[in-house]
C-alpha cells in the first residue's frame, strides 16, 4: 500500500493536513516524501509511516522522482483542484525606500 507514487496525507508534525507523495521506502517504518513544495508546501523528508494516511490515489512514478517531474504530473492530473489544494502563490515585493533619518 505504501509503495512510490502514493498520494498520502500527513497527520502529524507541522505539516499536518498537507498531501504528499512516497518517493522511496528508506526502512520498514520510513519513507522518502515531497510534495513539492511549489504545489503542497511539504519539502522532501524522511517521514514515519505512522504519521502519514494513504489515499486511494496514486501517480505512476519511478522510485526517486524529482521534484520538477512530480510537479507537472500533479498538474497534468487534475488533483490540485480534487483534493483543493491551495498552491502558494508567489509575490513580489516593492523594495522599500530608505528611510531618511532626522537631524536634530
Amino acid at each position: 500500500m505504501l509503495e512510490p507514487g502514493r498520494v498520502v496525507l500527513k497527520i502529524a508534525g507541522r505539516e499536518a493536513g498537507k498531501y504528499a507523495v512516497i518517493v522511496d521506502t528508506v526502512k520498514d517504518n520510513f519513507v522518502l516524501i515531497t510534495g513539492p513544495k511549489s504545489i503542497t508546501g511539504v519539502k522532501r523528508r524522511k517521514c514515519n509511516i505512522d504519521h502519514i494516511e494513504p489515499t486511494e490515489h496514486k501517480f505512476d512514478v519511478k522510485q526517486d522522482v524529482d521534484d520538477s517531474s512530480l510537479e507537472n504530473i500533479w498538474k497534468s492530473s487534475g488533483l490540485i483542484e480534487k483534493l483543493e489544494i491551495k498552491v502558494p502563490i508567489k509575490r513580489e515585493f516593492k523594495k522599500k525606500e530608505p528611510v531618511e533619518k532626522k537631524k536634530k
